[in-house]
């Protein structure tokens, strides 16, 4: 019985042994960790809330058309303010590298953003009731493009929570159109300029595997003060120019945008995680 006995715990140590040594064997293998190193190319759309601030003014001449109460009820009436909300949507590139838990890249983008308006006021000649001018102004862009610097700290091997900001490029077309009643006085001006601005914004990207990502974000943007004078207001039948009465007409456009995106990055080390 003793000798039974011992058998039997020397084949339980030998099949404990091989189980345990085959469970070595077939320990599962590391579990791949997302890398935001790389290069992508994306798309995104959403919704931008903007607004713009126009103005027309002119001067005083001794030699002029205006009398001088007219120029300040011209400035006070030529405060325009457009608002418009539209869709946007567009195209995207960039670059990352992570370095641990920080990720910090550079983001190309270009996107249509079409924006529009136009507004008109006028009010009554302060020397000369009932006389009175009007003041038309418009306002357009139909695109917009960023490069902006991106840094973030992963929350998540996944989850990229972070914050950007660069220049904001866009066309700026505005018109203006001044006349009045006194003597048919009417005087024109303007805008085409592409604008380097300025952006900033928060947003957060999350990684779906198989190099597709999901981001979600925020941007403000700010297009500056393009400007223009002009020197052609006529007046009465015979359209007599009267040059020294100058004319400046301005235009300041800024824009709130949230959209969604998705983005596919290409290649880039995947690091195991034990």
């Amino acid at each position: 019985m003793k000798k039974l006995a011992v058998a039997i715990s020397l084949l339980l140590v030998s099949t404990g042994a091989t189980i345990a040594a085959d469970m070595a064997v077939k320990a599962p293998p590391p579990v791949p960790v997302y890398s935001w190193t790389g290069f992508y190319i994306g798309a995104n759309v959403g919704g931008a809330w903007s607004h713009s601030e126009d103005a027309t003014t002119t001067i005083f001449s001794p030699t002029g058309y205006f009398a001088t109460s007219s120029i300040p009820a011209i400035a006070a009436a030529g405060q325009h303010r457009i608002n418009d909300s539209n869709v946007t949507g567009g195209f995207t590139a960039g670059y990352n590298w992570q370095l641990n838990t920080l990720v910090v890249g550079v983001e190309a983008d270009m996107n249509y953003f079409g924006f529009r308006g136009n507004a008109t006021s006028g009010a009554v000649y302060p020397c000369c009731a009932p006389t009175a001018f009007t003041i038309n102004s418009s306002v357009s862009t139909d695109w917009l493009a960023t490069v902006r610097a991106r840094v973030g700290l992963l929350a998540t091997p996944n989850l990229l929570l972070y914050g950007t900001g660069g220049v904001a490029i866009a066309e700026v077309k505005a018109n203006f159109l001044f006349t009045d009643t006194f003597a048919t006085a009417l005087e024109t001006g303007a805008i085409r300029d592409t604008r380097v601005g300025w952006t900033a914004g928060v947003g957060g990207e999350y990684a779906l595997g198989n190099g597709w990502s999901f981001k979600a974000e925020y941007l403000y943007v700010d297009l500056g003060w393009p400007n223009v004078t002009s020197t052609n207001l006529t007046a009465f039948p015979a359209r007599i120019p009267l040059p020294t009465n100058v004319f400046t007409h301005s235009v300041h456009i800024t824009s709130n945008i949230g959209r969604v995106g998705v983005n596919y990055k290409f290649g880039g080390p995947v690091v195991a995680k034990y």
